[in-house]
């Protein structure tokens, strides 16, 4: 007898100003809680929806490119949204997919099926949230999400792991840290065996990487320019400092600090934190 798969006539709608995607419904929320609040925002011509079938037909797509051995970047072209990249690291232990796209199709899964699949999602913070369990089910994995962060789950999922503490270890080769900052749940993952062995840190948007490549800055709110407070990156400078690593991946294809990164990093702070002590005096 021929299998008959069920088909869900009722669209998972996507945000197209922050990527995020919602339950299957007839029509698409009125509001996106995300893009209401103030790390985001709505666009001039207010909310707009699409569907992964709509972007199909517009003609988007995945790319693949390799960051360094074992490291490969995916992201959606033409760009989409806050122009989300995915990175997929390859350990022995099975891959994990770092951040989350909103597009999927067939031949992304084909792709990554044939050099051994997902074994497990993680997600630095809401903002790529995207598509994260469409892809969980494609897959056949789960996500792990900080539990402060669970209010911005707007697609529930059993396949959602939420995780509590310091730390998370996601195997023998990378392990989450929550360091906060950005989202209260914003988590960055370390993974040991990068960089030939001495450490690579993907951080999502808690640290972004400068222009110079030489220095990261810490942010509220990238889009509304709203800086943190002293005391939270100070916080983050504490949670960092325990760690070992010589390479850093922030959110782009390019931004990246090749050597010297935990340096980098801690020189930010002290840069950071007398920018606003000057700011105070003036």
């Amino acid at each position: 007898m021929q299998r008959m798969e069920r088909v869900n006539l009722m669209p998972a709608w996507i945000c197209m100003t922050c990527g995020t995607q919602y339950p299957e419904t007839d029509l698409p929320p009125s509001t996106c809680p995300i893009c209401q609040d103030e790390r985001e925002y709505v666009g001039r011509e207010g909310q707009r929806w699409t569907t992964l079938a709509d972007m199909q037909r517009h003609g988007y797509r995945n790319a693949f490119y390799q960051h360094e051995p074992y490291l490969w970047g995916i992201e959606t072209v033409p760009e989409f949204a806050i122009g989300q990249h995915a990175k997929l690291i390859r350990t022995q232990e099975g891959n994990i997919l770092w951040d989350c796209i909103s597009y999927l199709d067939d031949v992304t899964v084909d792709l990554i099926r044939g050099i051994g699949g997902i074994r497990a999602i993680a997600v630095s913070h809401p903002h790529f949230y995207s598509s994260m369990v469409e892809w969980a089910e494609r897959f056949d994995t789960c996500v792990y999400l900080h539990v402060r962060d669970k209010q911005w789950v707007m697609r529930p999922s059993e396949r959602i792991v939420l995780w509590d503490g310091p730390k998370f270890e996601l195997g023998s080769e990378c392990t989450l840290f929550h360091v906060g900052g950005h989202f209260a749940g914003s988590t960055v993952l370390l993974w040991k065996k990068g960089a030939q062995g001495r450490g690579v840190l993907l951080t999502g948007d808690t640290l972004s990487v400068s222009a110079d490549r030489r220095h990261v800055s810490f942010m509220y709110s990238f889009p509304n320019r709203i800086p943190l407070s002293a005391t939270i990156v100070e916080s983050i400078r504490s949670k960092l400092e325990p760690l070992s690593f010589e390479r850093l991946y922030g959110t782009q294809f390019d931004t990246v600090i090749e050597t010297r990164a935990k340096d980098a990093v801690m020189r930010s702070v002290e840069r950071y934190l007398a920018a606003l002590k000057r700011t105070e005096e003036s």
